[in-house]
């Protein structure tokens, strides 16, 4: 019998089988064969698959017949080799230096004498995760998402999902999946497992479309299967000629002995995988005048009144949203959109002379586009591209939101759009480009695919393989991700973009919720939030509200909690602030320097959640992060008890507020238990504590 040992991995060769014996926090608990399985699972069309388990992952057509036949090990790298008659299947793992977590991806290759089809791939498959004895005391977190409820946690025990004591292998399963073009509209890519003795695994799965996972009951054990789409969850199937491969989505699992700790070793691996930017090292301060200002409604004259206002207040960026191009009235503008060239009604002296003019104040100017859409009313722009530059289904372009979806595979879409994106480069003047991206297109393609699935997601390879072409072209230029808030909010995408979009989310007073979880899902340094002074309570627009309303309703709390809403992440600051004078406009002035003061120890930082995550009911939200011996925490009251007890587990030597500096509210320790009293029902503040 010999061992591999790799990391936080454990495999076990016994004559012509290979079997994970150990994987972080999952491990074989007895010496019996309940543990003796593949880490792959794969189907063959045609081939049988030998179980009554209805839906499940599990007992795959390939899964017993994979042989052992070899593998290779570096000082980061574990490459292990198994085969049946059909498939042959190398599985990659990857470790790093500074965090526990593992990636993993899978390449699957028809070593048959005929063409196969696949039925499901998975990229990982762990046993041992706990046992079905311990159905009370595993329990599973699962981030819910929906627009402008991004990143919200639900934490269930397995029982609680219909896991429990039975035969030991039932049809029943916990599982999380997305099908379509937007990777999270309705769950993260991402789940924490606390097992009965305590300890923690994350794991997130790379994938910027379908996805799926699933945990149930295998010979009285629980299985981990993490992968793409499949036949079932997807319509997924990869047709493999003699000797083609199929490489599958990575996936990665971290493992710590508490929630920071879980987290913690995830963040330090994103830190390998993220999008880079060299103009977006400093993390600069954004102005947007999309949210509670222009919304889809830009032009000349209100770039030349607000842009001076964002440079007052410190931004080094002034964004120009959507509006910019196009003649048509705002509420049909969606209609239209695809040509992308600047409107001559909105800016008639030119998009690149108020590019100009923004740059005469020292900042630089961006602009907004939806690169993947062309209006179903715009007939000049389908009638350039053709039928077959668009996706399709059954001989028809799909369509959404009175969009038809662009399909990247398609040469004519890269080079007009490439063609485009050095029009706003080149000509406009942009330094910052926000790609936005506002619907789903569904299941997939049927044009020039094996499956609606496997069309999905060759086409979603070639829009991020064009995204890339575009950072390396301009690599002075920062590309924002944006999918109508954080409807993409992957690390396929993240290691695409230098930062994203996390919601668009219009009521500040709910954004901490999301705020509060966010550092689970995204790094500190890619994760944009607004922060909105003028408004922030509904979508109104608010351009043109009379200073009157606005000094009676918008007093320093409201303007210093929208602040602190952005310190952990990216500051997307927005709305009308030249109506604030006084105190007000200085809190904004404070908080921009504030939050660059931030910038270098955020891209090093780690989350810290002393009180665990937040739910969208709570009367505290409080998440910072861990930089060395000091915590930054964002303390959040919202209409709870005036006094907070902040739980901080290590030994403090000093708290202070950081932000607002003129602060009322007092901070103090005692026992390592920060207390916080608040004046107000709705306040927050940003603390500063020495460990």
């Amino acid at each position: 019998m010999e061992k591999i040992e790799f990391k936080n991995l454990e495999f076990t060769i016994e004559g012509e089988k290979i079997f994970l014996t150990k994987c972080g926090n999952f491990a074989k608990r007895d010496e019996g064969d309940l543990f003796k399985f593949n880490f792959c699972e794969v189907s063959v069309s045609g081939e049988n698959k030998n179980t009554h388990l209805g839906a499940k992952m599990a007992y795959s057509t390939e899964w017993d017949k994979l042989l052992y036949k070899g593998h290779e090990i570096s000082e980061n790298k574990l490459k292990i080799v198994c085969q049946s008659q059909k498939v042959q299947a190398t599985v990659n793992f990857t470790a790093f230096k500074d965090s526990n977590a593992i990636s993993v991806y899978t390449e699957y290759k028809n070593v048959s004498s005929e063409e196969i089809w696949l039925e499901e791939a998975s990229a990982f498959v762990v046993v041992g995760v706990g046992n079905i004895y311990e159905d009370e005391k595993c329990q599973i977190t699962k981030f819910t998402q929906s627009h402008h409820n991004e990143v919200q946690p639900r934490t269930y025990t397995f029982k609680d999902l219909g896991l429990f004591l039975g035969t030991g292998e039932s049809q029943r399963k916990i599982y999380g999946l997305n099908v379509g073009s937007w990777s999270t509209k309705e769950q993260l890519p991402q789940a924490i497992i606390q097992t009965a003795d305590g300890k923690f695994t994350m794991f997130q799965i790379e994938s910027d479309n379908s996805w799926y996972w699933e945990i149930s009951d295998k010979t009285k054990t629980h299985y981990l299967y993490l992968g793409g789409a499949n036949s079932t969850y997807g319509s997924w199937m990869k047709k493999l000629a003699v000797g083609e491969s199929y490489k599958t989505v990575n996936v990665a699992l971290s493992f710590g002995d508490d929630l920071n700790d879980v987290i913690e070793n995830m963040t330090r691996y994103r830190r390998y995988i993220k999008g880079k930017s060299k103009a977006d090292e400093n993390l600069p301060t954004i102005f947007n005048e999309y949210m509670h200002l222009s919304w889809d409604s830009p032009s000349e004259e209100n770039t030349k009144k607000y842009a001076p206002v964002a440079k007052l207040a410190g931004a080094r960026y002034y964004v120009i949203d959507c509006g910019w191009h196009d003649e048509v009235e705002a509420s049909k503008i969606y209609h239209y959109v695809g040509e992308w060239k600047e409107s001559s009604v909105r800016f008639p002296s030119g998009i690149k002379k108020t590019a100009d003019f923004i740059r005469s104040l020292g900042l630089k100017m961006g602009l907004w586009i939806e690169p993947e859409v062309v209006g179903f009313k715009n007939q000049k722009m389908i009638d350039y591209y053709g039928e077959d530059a668009f996706i399709k289904r059954n001989g028809k372009k799909v369509t959404v939101m009175n969009r038809h979806i662009l399909d990247y595979r398609h040469p004519k879409v890269v080079e007009y759009m490439s063609e485009t994106i050095r029009r706003m480069v080149e000509d406009y003047g942009a330094q910052y480009i926000k790609l936005d991206y506002n619907q789903d297109l569904g299941v997939g393609t049927d044009l020039n695919s094996d499956s609606l699935g496997e069309g999905l997601e060759s086409s979603a390879k070639a829009f991020s393989k064009w995204i890339r072409s575009m950072t390396e072209k301009y690599p002075d230029v920062v590309f924002e991700g944006c999918s109508s808030g954080g409807m993409r909010m992957d690390y396929k995408t993240l290691s695409i973009y230098p930062l994203v979009s996390t919601s668009d989310q219009v009521d500040c007073y709910k954004y901490p919720y999301i705020v509060g979880n966010i550092l689970t899902a995204v790094l500190p340094e890619q994760a944009a939030v607004w922060s909105y002074p003028v408004g922030g309570i509904n979508g109104d627009c608010l351009r043109d509200i009379p200073k009157s309303w606005v000094d009676e309703n918008v007093d320093a709390d409201r303007v210093a909690l929208n602040m602190i809403n952005s310190f952990l992440g990216r500051m997307h600051l927005a709305s009308n602030i030249g109506l604030l004078d006084g105190e007000r406009l200085d809190l904004i002035k404070e908080g921009v320097d504030y939050y660059n003061s931030l910038s270098q120890m955020k891209k090093c930082a780690v989350p810290y959640l002393p009180i665990g995550l937040c739910k969208m009911e709570d009367k505290t939200v409080c998440a910072g992060l861990k930089n060395g011996d000091k915590i930054y925490l964002a303390v959040y009251n919202l209409d709870g008890d005036t006094k907070k007890q902040i739980p901080i587990c290590k030994n403090v030597k000093f708290a202070n507020v950081g932000y607002p500096k003129n602060s009322k509210v007092k901070v103090c320790f005692s026992d390592n238990i920060l207390t916080v009293e608040f004046t107000e029902k709705r306040q927050a503040v940003f603390v500063e504590v020495g460990v």
